[in-house]
């Protein structure tokens, strides 16, 4: 027992004889002091002790429970209020499953975890507007923005780079790239990875990607898909959630000239003009992933449907061990298609791409302890410069349009995704 409880049962000690005294002189009984003391809470012993402290003052209690032993605090602290329960176990240092332990309850009975997948983003000229005006909900919505950060891992397409080096890229259309300090809006938004397996990232050349790589280090968030190596570039990254492991792959099939293939030269992007490499990253990373994301940047923009060569990949992808494909660059939605009873979305379209988009798309992933996943599509449109939510008779028409170019797919009105039966 430690000095502190001891010293507050002496004193109680104390109380309790000078009341009976009093008693004793004030109704002038003639009654032993062995009789008034059996008569009397005696606080003393250790399976009192917990009452005793159900006497001490609000302020005293939490503290004074902290010092009774395992044994004894279950009793005491289920005598005070719920706000100094609520003390109690910070003082005991007990977290929610002592707490379930004691009460007999049971644990929760199943942890999900959430996976986001959302479609190109750049940070150019009407992001760059949005976001030095208003932060990042000049850029996303508040809404949408509480659906991104309550994932657990957030994937999207980083259709830049970020630096203020470099040249642009000879006889390129379009080149992009974006100061280092904008990364922040990355971390607001909630991403935790990124591909940058694409057709823009070495658009101001090596020096450009490297500035990419140490930016989104710094920042603490993962990216695939590319690397000072060829190794780094092919490298699956996990994500350790729920006692699960989440693992993810990025390759690209749109790359302007050989040069920017990490084989060819580094730093690079990974490439899957011929899959062999890309079959045998899959088949490898299956060991070693609950769950297997492959996000490959594919098609022809602005197409709706996919090409030959995007249903191959994918098929093989899927054989290979891979839980789920996702694809980039089209810059429109594309369909979904169920290959051996896995999803492929061929493209998300953009997310945060110019100030307007029609319609688009993210995919909610949501996968249990117990290996059950499901999948949600969840409607959304860029205005000013800003992506929200679809609502109403907007989302439908978006699901639904979706629904119509899909292959061996169902999706309903809220977006969920299952495979038609």
């Amino acid at each position: 027992m430690s000095r502190t409880v001891r010293i507050v049962l002496y004193i109680l000690s104390i109380l309790t004889i000078a009341g009976v005294i009093a008693v004793f002189i004030i109704s002038g009984r003639n009654q032993s002091a062995e009789e008034t003391m059996r008569n009397q809470p005696v606080v003393s012993t250790e399976t009192q002790q917990p009452e005793a402290v159900n006497q001490l003052t609000e302020t005293q209690q939490p503290e004074a429970v902290s010092q009774l032993t395992e044994t004894q605090q279950p009793e005491a602290v289920s005598q005070l209020t719920e706000t100094q329960q609520a003390e109690a176990s910070e003082e005991t240092g007990a977290d929610e499953d002592d707490a379930d332990e004691t009460e007999g309850a049971q644990p929760d009975a199943d942890r999900e975890t959430t996976i986001i997948f959302a479609g190109d983003v750049l940070f150019a000229n009407a992001f760059k507007a949005g976001y030095d005006a208003n932060g990042i909900e000049g850029v996303i919505s508040a809404e949408l923005l509480e659906v991104l950060n309550d994932a657990d891992i957030l994937m999207v397409n980083n259709e830049f780079p970020f630096s203020d080096r470099g040249a642009p890229v000879e006889d390129k259309q379009y080149t992009f790239r974006c100061s280092p300090s904008y990364v922040t809006a990355l971390q607001e938004m909630g991403v935790d990875i990124v591909s940058l397996a694409n057709n823009h990232t070495l658009d101001y050349g090596k020096e450009a990607l490297s500035d990419t790589f140490t930016t989104l280090d710094e920042a603490g968030i993962k990216y695939a898909g590319a690397g000072e190596t060829v190794e780094r570039a092919q490298e699956l990254q996990i994500f350790e959630v729920n006692g699960m492991k989440f693992g993810f792959l990025a390759v690209s099939r749109v790359i302007p000239e050989a040069s920017w293939k990490v084989e060819n030269s580094t730093p690079g992007l990974f490439s899957c003009y011929d899959e062999t490499r890309l079959i045998e990253l899959v088949e490898e990373a299956q060991e070693e992933c609950d769950y297997l994301a492959v996000y490959p940047h594919w098609g022809v923009e602005y197409q709706e449907y996919p090409e030959e060569y995007q249903t191959r990949i994918a098929e093989k992808c899927i054989e290979a061990g891979a839980d789920i494909v996702v694809g980039s660059h089209t810059h429109c939605l594309q369909g979904v298609e169920y290959i051996d009873g896995k999803p492929v979305f061929y493209s998300l379209g953009n997310f945060v791409f110019g100030r307007s988009i029609d319609q688009s798309a993210i995919v909610k992933v949501t996968v249990s302890e117990t290996g059950e996943v499901s999948y949600q599509l969840i409607p959304v449109y860029a205005d000013g410069g800003v992506t929200y939510l679809a609502q109403d008779t907007q989302k439908e028409q978006i699901c639904q349009y979706i629904e119509g170019i899909s292959v061996n797919a169902a999706v309903s009105s809220d977006g969920v995704v299952t495979s038609e039966k």
